[in-house]
């Protein structure tokens, strides 16, 4: 752990952007007084629908006043997105928990706004190492917790297009719907060709008894911890492979739904280079950081690469 210059205790020369959007899944204090509160001379500009982050911050980084700080107030997918601008910029980031899950701050310990504003007061940083995805030939996109092919991005095109229902009834439905319709996909590594159920890519080793590393477990890394679950088992553990509480894996391996130890692969590397191929009629995309990323049917190349020490994120302490 780190301790930065002392940033300015009111907040000047932070720009902290909201997205209201996230976390509407549950239900949280609006954190307005809040910033008004402990940061009153911060910038917070509250994005728009169909207003894009990085416009914003390009606009702001464009003034006189550039920001020093920049901070975000959403879920996975807003905080990778602003670590992605920090990284451009050279700036710190302030990630503070606004999503359904927020799977990187906890990771950094980080469970509320108050938690992210402390560390931010007493200039504790830490280096966060990231992935950086690459599909095709395009911009490499950062990667906070994990990159996926497979079920679960199938899981999360079938949920996006039953947002009318809302988030949760949304999400049987479409876990329904992918359990008809589920099918393997194929994969070239290294030249070795696999029927896989899924991969994930997760940032940092990651707990071995799991398939869906949603959640990264350490800060500072270079490494990718993949998992590869081969297509030899039902489309009913392809679904349960999803699980990524501990006590609900615990259950499906009690009631043998989990997949077989050695139906999943699992590689410890720097870089990893996929050529993905999904069946005929099934969508190509993959998910990062529970965003998804739609890619033109037939298949893509996804390459990733683990990157240390990527950015500077404000977060408390470790306890001993």
């Amino acid at each position: 752990m780190d301790l930065a210059p002392a940033p300015d205790r009111r907040g000047r020369g932070v720009l902290i952007v909201r997205n209201a959007a996230s976390g509407t899944a549950v239900v949280r204090a609006d954190p307005a007084g809040t910033f008004a509160e402990r940061l009153p001379e911060a910038v917070v500009h509250e994005l728009a629908e169909g207003e894009d982050l990085a416009d914003v911050v390009a606009d702001a980084m464009g003034t006189d006043a550039a920001p020093a700080v920049l901070g975000i107030y959403g879920g996975d997918g807003s905080v990778s997105r602003m670590a992605h601008l920090a990284r451009r910029y050279g700036r710190p980031l302030l990630a503070l928990p606004g999503g359904t899950f927020n799977h990187f701050v906890r990771a950094l310990g980080i469970d509320s706004v108050a938690a992210a504003l402390d560390a931010y007061e007493a200039g504790a940083t830490v280096e966060v190492g990231v992935a950086d995805a690459t599909a095709d030939d395009d911009e490499p996109l950062t990667v906070l917790n994990v990159v996926s092919v497979g079920a679960y991005p199938e899981l999360i095109e079938e949920r996006e297009r039953r947002t009318s229902l809302g988030k949760w009834i949304g999400g049987v439905v479409a876990t329904a719907a992918a359990l008809r319709r589920a099918e393997p996909l194929t994969i070239v590594h290294e030249g070795r060709r696999a029927r896989v159920w899924s991969v994930f890519v997760s940032v940092g080793r990651n707990d071995p008894d799991r398939v869906a590393t949603m959640q990264r477990q350490e800060a500072e890394t270079g490494v990718l911890d993949v998992r590869i679950h081969h297509a030899r088992g039902s489309k009913v553990r392809a679904l349960a492979s999803l699980a990524f509480g501990k006590r609900t894996a615990a259950v499906l391996r009690a009631v043998r739904l989990f997949p077989r130890d050695e139906d999943v692969e699992r590689l410890v590397v720097r870089e990893l280079d996929l050529q993905v191929r999904p069946e005929p009629g099934h969508p190509s995309v993959f998910v990062h950081d529970g965003e998804l990323e739609q890619r033109a049917a037939g298949g893509f190349r996804l390459r990733c690469a683990a990157v240390p020490a990527a950015v500077t994120v404000f977060a408390p302490a470790a306890e001993g």
